[in-house]
């Protein structure tokens, strides 16, 4: 006869080193969305990069020579036409 040895049922069942898990769940307990850590690592990491990008962009901009009147430098002031 078997014996009942409660490692293996502890084994089983112990999932705490696996993470965690969100799990969201209609009304008519049809699973919705999951979330888990490695969507969440991506999430965070997409944040990281976008905010990396749009500093770097804020500061390219920031520092660009004006380019609101292009005029060439070899023409004297006194040539211009308008």
């Amino acid at each position: 006869m078997n014996e009942f040895n409660s490692t293996k049922l502890r084994a089983r069942f112990d999932n705490t080193q696996e993470g965690w898990m969100v799990q969201v769940y209609g009304g008519d307990r049809r699973l919705l969305w999951v979330l888990d850590p490695s969507h969440a690592w991506t999430f965070f990491g997409g944040l990281g990069i976008g905010l990396l990008l749009a500093v770097g962009w804020f500061n390219l901009v920031q520092n660009s020579p004006s380019t609101a009147h292009p005029l060439p430098p070899s023409i004297p002031a006194e040539m211009w036409v308008d």
